[in-house]
């Protein structure tokens, strides 16, 4: 039965994707707007969105309250993306708020798109499920994405980077407006970069904002443990063991932790969440054989370059070699670009199946440098041929869609 109903609810994807709220509004309308039933902690920008969004939950969940969690792409399972407390909505629970949602739509005739009927049953869960707090990331842009009918108490933007902009702008200024559209008259604000555009953007509407980069800037610092793959902060002298690795987890940390303090969590269940807060597919590593697999779902040129900063930190070119996919709409030769820098291989793999992925043989043609790259349109066999090279580390990036297949596909082998 749910294979059924996600085969049909993902057959919305086809829809064209038109920006505007007047969908989602007819629905939340139908539902008895239950956006409105809990406080909203809503969070925009290019990068960093889901991990920001995780510690915001953990941390709250620590604290005692009841928390949803919204967040896109899933990896595995469509139930990753609306959890609440930790735990997935239930196969039967999709099922049910989706014949609810369909319903409405069918009735009203209105042409959804698989984003907004998906926020129209997280918003009703959440309702139905008596949360206390919804922390809600943004699918795409801010001042028309489907979330955006929530009056959010708190508007979060991570940062501004070039990313879809058929829909966005063309530059970081139109950008940065975009994702400022989640700012509410009475919106507390919060940004995690000191950006000239972001700050511009926010500043035209709300003079009242936290600027958490500039904030933290003198009296915070980090270190990367390439041995337990963990990001020391230290915020005035105090440690914090945060699972989550790289410097832009330090910087999406220092964001969630100005934002639980404000909401009156203490540094000892701050810490706690900072010691067991998980989020797959951001440099996510696991143990096969005599190697170390490193999964990243990088898949923009911003979260390349983050990707490739981190490796630089502690992890020798001649070490590593990558596995890379990478869907037709993304800048595939920056993407490129920054990994060739940092890795001895690159092995190109298929996404084809994906109706935006790319065959391994066209991404390796299209490529320059041909000298340090290879394809295999088979993930198995790629993954073989990483194995047999004498690198330490094996990464897996460009596309959360890759990632997925290749927990699918090597999960019962390897992992």
């Amino acid at each position: 039965m749910l294979n059924e109903i996600l085969k049909e609810l993902f057959s919305y994807t086809a829809t064209d994707i038109k920006l505007g709220l007047n969908n989602i509004e007819k629905i939340c309308s139908e539902l008895g707007e239950p956006q409105k039933n809990y406080k909203v902690i809503h969070i925009a920008g290019t990068n960093g969105k889901g991990s920001t969004s995780t510690m915001i939950e953990r941390g709250l969940i620590e604290a005692g309250y009841r928390v949803g969690k919204y967040t896109s792409p899933h990896i595995l399972r469509f139930n990753e993306r609306i959890v609440v407390d930790g735990f997935e909505i239930k196969d039967e629970e999709i099922v049910y708020y989706y014949s609810m949602i369909k319903e409405i739509i069918e009735r009203l005739e209105i042409k959804a798109t698989f984003f907004e009927i998906t926020t129209a049953i997280m918003f009703k869960y959440f309702s139905d499920k008596k949360v206390d707090y919804a922390v809600i990331e943004v699918g795409l842009g801010g001042s028309y994405d489907a979330t955006n009918v929530v009056n959010s108490d708190y508007a979060v933007i991570t940062n501004v980077t070039y990313d879809h902009l058929e829909f966005l702008g063309n530059n970081l200024s139109q950008i940065a407006k975009e994702k400022a559209g989640i700012i509410k008259k009475n919106s507390k604000v919060f940004i995690g970069s000191s950006q000239v555009h972001l700050i511009q953007a926010i500043s035209e509407k709300s003079k009242n904002y936290i600027d958490v980069e500039k904030k933290y800037c003198t009296n915070s610092t980090f270190e990367l443990d390439f041995e337990k793959f963990i990001t020391k902060v230290y915020i005035d002298k105090k440690e914090y063991k945060l699972s989550l690795f790289g410097e832009h987890q330090y910087k999406n940390f220092l964001l969630a932790y100005e934002i639980l303090r404000g909401l009156g969590v203490k540094e000892s269940q701050i810490e706690r969440m900072a010691e067991n807060v998980e989020w797959k597919g951001r440099f996510e590593t696991i143990k096969i054989k005599d190697k170390i697999v490193i999964l990243d779902g990088a898949h923009n040129e911003d979260s390349a370059k983050v990707l490739t900063n981190t490796l630089e930190k502690g992890i020798r070119k001649e070490e590593i070699v990558a596995i890379v996919s990478i869907l037709k709409d993304k800048e595939i030769e920056k993407i490129v670009e920054f990994l060739e820098k940092r890795v001895s291989k690159i092995i190109f793999t298929s996404l084809a199946e994906n109706k935006r992925g790319k065959k391994a043989r066209e991404l390796f043609e299209n490529s320059k440098n041909k000298e340090d790259k290879l394809y295999c349109e088979s993930l198995e066999e790629a993954f073989e041929r990483a194995l047999k090279m004498e690198s330490r580390y094996i990464l897996v990036c460009g596309s959360f869609y890759l990632l997925a297949k290749f927990k699918e596909r090597l999960s019962d082998e390897v992992l």
